[in-house]
This record gives structure tokens, C-alpha cells and sequence, in this order.
């Protein structure tokens, strides 16, 4: 996962249900480093909320994507990390950075 392009991963979850694996299994992805490069939000929610998981982030051209985990597995949420990245990439390689 290209994680240099990000700035900001925020994220709530109850750890108890089922459907918040996906938000856990990203977090997992990130590199050991990433707090130095990132700002990373978690907010665990009790046992007994229902609320929806969710996961926000933030990349370094401003773009903010707005994830459902209960619908997506973590390789939808990669692939469309990466997506954005490579284009942000592309850029940067074109403009000499």
C-alpha cells in the first residue's frame, strides 16, 4: 500500500463486532512509521454502541475519502488508496519532485 500521499487516517470502531474488522485490518497495514508521516485519529467505541465503523482519509492534495468498512474488504480499501496514490505519484514524477 503507497501510504506516502497520505496525510490524515481517522477511524471509529466497536472491536467487539464483526463488521469493524475491515477498519482493523487496515490499521494493521500501516507502516510502523506512519505516525511520523500521518496524523492517525482511532476512536474505540463501546461494547454496547451500534454505531456505523467508519474510516476517513486525507491525502496531500486536499482529495478526502470517506470509506464504509462494513461494506468494503481491506483490499477494496487498498486498492483504492493505491489508486489515488499513483495518480498523486504521477503527478509529482512529471513535475520533477
Amino acid at each position: 500500500m503507497i501510504t506516502r500521499f497520505l496525510t490524515d487516517v481517522t477511524t471509529s470502531f466497536n472491536p467487539f463486532l464483526h463488521g469493524s474488522k475491515t477498519a482493523r485490518l487496515f490499521l494493521a497495514f500501516l507502516p510502523a512509521d506512519a505516525r511520523k508521516t500521518m496524523r492517525i485519529n482511532t476512536k474505540l467505541l463501546p461494547r454496547s454502541s451500534r454505531e456505523a465503523s467508519q474510516l476517513q482519509l486525507k491525502f496531500k492534495d486536499g482529495k478526502e475519502m470517506s470509506l464504509d468498512v462494513e461494506k468494503l474488504s481491506v483490499r477494496d480499501i487498498i486498492e483504492e488508496v493505491d489508486r489515488h496514490s499513483r495518480v498523486l505519484n504521477r503527478e509529482a514524477a512529471l513535475s520533477g519532485n
